[in-house]
């Protein structure tokens, strides 16, 4: 049975009482017949005996009053003392975890995230000290995308500069005319930089709740035919068919339509990347779908491109996350895309599911929520 520790404090000090009282009761009753043989012993003399039955009476009141009087206190400081030392056990043994809690909190408080307090109880303590255990964990894992976050950043930012910095100790160093295809280059890693510190910038705001979307009615089905044919051109550059596709139209949804069209930008150009010559694309819209206890509009990005292994599908919204056959920084870009995409849609109320088989193809569905 399981108990909560105001039950077990409730259990002990019930059984303290019971004790204590049994023992007053057992020793009141042993040392009142101790008594009367006493009184027999020391009271029971011819005065005594001659005295009217009423003095009699006073005389046997007044002499078990005197004892019972030292008896009790005598009791009262046994019980007390027995009390305060087994209140004190128990508060000892109630405390106990919350003690190594205390000793781990401080570990934590000095640096030392790697703190497991053994969970051996399934009341309060057990829940609070389970819930450290979480929260040290998510310490841990934080600690280590800040790690990987500040090397990816310094890697993404190292090659842009390094190829700015060569170009311009050489035109420096020759002393010659820059031709205008030199500065072009340069200005397309200086773009390149924009935009990397611009994705940053966003992400870290979505990530910390502070997005600001303009959120207003749009056509869902209209926007999403216009961004199919903005990147189709693209797509047959690749020698790639795609398609859009809806079971009913209009669908209205309330969303900011210029993150929203950033979300499926992103995904159409992932699909574009990794799908071999001569696949297909496939945009599927789908209104009035039933997950997770509400209802959602569901857009399904489907390409026939190279998938994504298993194991790599729980990191694939992680910042620079790249699968590894995607590592180049030209062919797999910047790894911030699926998770700029994946918090969008998150700051708007849905949620983006992947699934994918290797050779086969993959696909990414974005659930928002339906307009009223």
């Amino acid at each position: 049975m399981k108990l909560t520790v105001r039950q077990k404090i409730f259990v002990c000090m019930g059984l303290l009482v019971l004790i204590l009282g049994g023992a007053h009761a057992v020793t009141k009753q042993a040392y009142m017949e101790s008594l009367f043989d006493q009184f027999r012993k020391e009271e029971l003399s011819a005065p005594y005996l001659n005295a009217p039955p009423g003095e009699q009476i006073e005389i046997l009141k007044t002499y078990v009053s005197d004892k019972m009087q030292k008896l009790g206190l005598g009791n009262l400081v046994l019980f007390l003392a027995i009390g305060l030392f087994v209140s004190l056990w128990i508060s000892g043994v109630l405390t106990i975890p919350l003690r190594k809690l205390v000793a781990a909190i401080e570990r934590v408080a000095q640096g030392d995230l790697d703190v497991n307090v053994p969970v051996q109880s399934k009341d309060e303590y057990g829940k609070v000290i389970q819930t450290f255990n979480d929260m040290t964990l998510r310490l841990r894992e934080a600690e280590d995308a800040r790690r990987r976050l500040v090397a990816d950043v310094a890697h993404e930012l190292r090659t842009p500069l390094s190829i700015m910095q060569l170009k311009l100790e050489n035109a420096q160093q020759t002393g010659q005319y820059v031709p205008p295809e030199m500065l072009l280059r340069l200005h397309d890693e200086v773009i390149r930089l924009g935009l990397l510190v611009e994705d940053l910038h966003v992400l870290s705001l979505a990530e910390a709740g502070r997005l600001a979307l303009d959120c207003k009615p749009l056509d869902l089905s209209a926007r999403l035919e216009q961004i199919v044919d903005d990147v189709k051109m693209e797509a047959e550059e690749h020698g790639l068919e795609m398609r859009f596709y809806s079971n009913t139209r209009p669908v209205t949804v309330m969303v900011d339509a210029r993150r929203i069209t950033q979300v499926f930008i992103n995904l159409l150009t992932n699909a574009i990347r990794y799908t071999p010559e001569g696949g297909k694309i496939s945009v599927v819209m789908e209104d009035k779908v039933l997950e997770r206890d509400a209802v959602y509009t569901c857009v399904s990005v489907i390409d026939t491109g190279i998938g994504i292994p298993a194991e790599e599908l729980a990191h694939l919204f992680d910042r620079f996350y790249r699968v590894e056959k995607a590592r180049s920084r030209h062919t797999g870009g910047t790894g911030l895309g699926l998770s700029i995409a994946h918090h969008f849609v998150r700051a708007h109320g849905g949620f983006i599911r992947v699934a994918s088989e290797p050779d086969q193809g993959t696909t990414f569905s974005v659930y928002l929520p339906s307009g009223k």
